[in-house]
């Protein structure tokens, strides 16, 4: 009898529910973002025969601020202006950041620019030490040596001769780059589109004021042609593409995870170079490529795994 109870029992146990399976659709997200990033620095870098640097940083941010206001505008949200202040923070570091990259695109191919800006999770792990009291892991700091090297072999003594500052102020972009990231992850409780409309209305007063450093070598004139003035507002749509796929895939996935896939547009932009632009492949630069985004897609995967001190 008790044997019968017990089977009973046993039977009327709910049976196990299969594992739900990751859904892979951040990665499909964050490889859309690779894509439309990688158009817009297509065409930034197309551009540089007919604009300054500096246009194409203002049309990439005010364009955006226009789109996302009107997203915003159209979801019934709410705009954020003054208050907190490490918004601020974080639209001024991004500003920065925005400003050197399309100086950067300018002067470097794009797959070097996109190396280069893409070191954030190395900058992160190593500005969170004096930030957060967090000091960097041995493997982290072999990664930040062979990160420099990688960087060194992409410099080259060519653009040290041509007096080309544009790979230091790519890496001054990820670092900028990473205390933007910084900054918000403590703004989860703001609207991404609100906080994109407010870091790129300061993008673009910045972006306005280095109308006033550096060289211009283009007459107004050559901005107003239609093929230039689409060039620039496809330009500031793509970026604007790529930042909403970005927010969706960091929203849904594992942002370590996710973020290695957004590693791709380095090697979307390098076919671009190489199909396009007839950018010469040397192997040194490859190799420093190689030394910069191994690691950082180490770091990226090694911050996802609990207990880690990166």
């Amino acid at each position: 009898m008790n044997t019968t109870l017990s089977a009973a029992r046993r039977s009327k146990k709910p049976a196990r529910e299969p594992r739900a399976q990751p859904s892979l659709r951040p990665y499909v997200w964050m490889l859309g973002s690779g894509v439309a990033f990688t158009v817009m620095g297509a065409f930034a870098h197309g551009l540089r025969d007919q604009c300054d640097w500096q246009v194409i940083a203002i049309a990439r941010s005010s364009v955006a601020m226009i789109l996302a206001a009107i997203l915003v505008v159209m979801s019934g949200k709410r705009f954020v202006i003054l208050k907190p202040g490490i918004l601020w923070m974080r639209s001024f570091a991004g500003s920065v950041s925005l400003i050197c990259t399309f100086y950067a695109f300018t002067r470097l191919p794009m797959a070097d620019v996109f190396t280069l800006t893409n070191m954030v999770p190395i900058w992160v792990a190593l500005i969170s030490w004096p930030l957060l009291g967090k000091a960097p892991s041995l493997g982290v700091w072999l990664c930040i040596l062979l990160g420099v090297a990688g960087v060194a072999l992409i410099q080259q003594p060519q653009h040290l001769v041509e007096g080309n500052f544009a790979v230091p102020l790519a890496c001054l972009s990820s670092l900028t780059s990473a205390i933007a990231m910084l900054g918000l992850n403590r703004l989860r409780h703001i609207d991404p589109r609100a906080i994109v409309v407010h870091f790129s209305a300061v993008a673009t007063v910045v972006s306005f004021g280095a109308l006033f450093v550096g060289e211009h070598s283009h007459p107004f004139a050559e901005i107003l042609q239609g093929p230039t003035l689409l060039q620039l507002f496809s330009t500031g749509v793509a970026a604007t593409v790529g930042q909403l796929l970005l927010t969706k895939a960091y929203a849904e996935g594992v942002p370590s995870k996710v973020a290695v896939v957004g590693l791709c547009q380095i090697v979307f932009s390098l076919g671009l170079d190489v199909l396009i632009f007839d950018h010469a492949v040397n192997g040194l630069t490859l190799l420093g490529m190689a030394l910069v985004v191994g690691p950082t897609a180490w770091v990226m995967l090694r911050s996802a795994t609990p207990g880690d001190n990166v």
